[in-house]
């Protein structure tokens, strides 16, 4: 992939926000490190407590609830979480860390046996998939027809986009199934909770299981993707990694910060607020520019440098605060497992056609890694 580029690097610098245009929506980026990260924590200011609103674009088109529990503040927000985190921790089980790096490994084996193969649908698309049925403790055979659904789950087979997308369609079959015959799922799970001392609504469990399926897809292929690309271009990395494999820690931070997908994420203002000189009315939104703040020139030195051995790396590839993502240990578990097998296995990458995926908005382009990557594996 060609040179990065940071397209809020001036407007970090001199003023530290950013008016951008959304869909008719004139939306405030803040851009900074620190401010994005003292605004992330304060929700009283900078709500989540707003439905389809926090995505940037916002969402009301393409989904018909709203996701649990990001899209809410604390107190409920607190509750929420508690009911999905036990399935979410699941990454830093023993049993399911070896089914990941055996999934990885024999995806691997598959690649190693071919003369190419499309990173980013052939490879990424379903180490995410089958990783994912891990996480929800579903069969893994389910991963398939998650495969099928392509990168983006908020569309159809056609490509359009639709409200009561087949992802949803799927969710409400798997939701009656489960009341059915509930089982230690993630969806029977969802079915039984307690909540504030009642049930979990459908349209609660619809919103906490759209944003497992939505949240991290996007994420995980992205930076597999990016950095078996990176690791193509750049074989040193490689060998890098090979010399000393405790290096991967460090170097999958760098891959999460370098690397993000989602270029920010949204707030509403309850009340009129200065955001850096800028005034944002009661009612309208602002944005945290996390890929702005991954390379502030105040938190990273040479921020542009992609630095294995960076330390520390205060990234928030994963949000921060009250938000922090709930699928991060799942996400590290998955680099960490393919970085690890790419050492012990593959003696190089190397790329035979790269399309390259880029994000245009009314003030910035953003290069956000490939929509198709086709390479050779070779084995060592």
């Amino acid at each position: 992939m060609s040179a990065f580029s940071d397209p809020f690097q001036q407007a970090r610098q001199e003023a530290g926000v950013m008016q951008c245009p959304f869909h008719g929506e004139n939306i405030t980026m803040i851009l900074r490190h620190e401010d994005v990260r003292k605004a992330a924590k304060d929700w009283q200011t900078f709500s989540s407590d707003a439905p389809f609103r926090v995505p940037i674009p916002s969402e009301e088109e393409v989904r018909s609830m709203r996701q649990l529990p990001i899209e809410t503040n604390p107190p409920e927000h607190t509750a929420y979480r508690e009911i999905v985190e036990p399935f979410f921790q699941r990454a830093k089980d023993p049993a399911v860390i070896a089914q990941v790096e055996s999934l990885i490994s024999g995806m691997i084996t598959q690649a190693l046996e071919r003369d190419s193969i499309e990173i980013v649908n052939e490879f990424a698309l379903p180490v995410q998939s089958r990783a994912l049925t891990y996480l929800l403790n579903v069969p893994e055979s389910e991963g398939e027809t998650w495969i099928g659904w392509g990168i983006h789950v908020f569309k159809v087979t056609g490509g359009e986009f639709k409200k009561g997308s087949v992802l949803e369609d799927y969710l409400h079959a798997a939701f009656d199934h489960a009341e059915a015959n509930p089982g230690t799922d993630f969806f029977s799970a969802l079915t039984q909770a307690d909540y504030q001392g009642r049930k979990l609504t459908r349209e609660e469990c619809m919103g906490f299981a759209n944003l497992a399926f939505a949240g991290g897809r996007d994420t995980i292929i992205h930076t597999i993707s990016c950095a078996l690309g990176h690791m193509a271009e750049h074989p040193e990395a490689l060998e890098y990694l090979r010399a000393d494999p405790k290096r991967i820690t460090l170097a999958s931070e760098e891959f999460f910060r370098v690397f993000m997908p989602l270029t920010h994420i949204g707030r509403v203002c309850p009340a009129d607020t200065d955001v850096n000189g800028v005034t944002v009315k009661a009612g309208e939104r602002i944005s945290l520019a996390w890929a702005s703040a991954n390379f502030d020139e105040a938190a990273f030195p040479a921020p542009q440098e992609i630095r294995l051995d960076r330390k520390p790396n205060p990234h928030i590839s994963f949000g921060f605060g009250t938000h922090l993502c709930l699928g991060a240990p799942h996400a590290r578990l998955i680099l960490r497992s393919l970085l690890k097998i790419c050492c012990e296995r593959v003696k190089s990458i190397s790329i035979l056609k790269a399309e390259e995926r880029m994000e245009h908005e009314a003030t910035f382009d953003r290069k956000l890694g490939y929509d198709s990557l086709n390479a050779k594996i070779t084995a060592l």
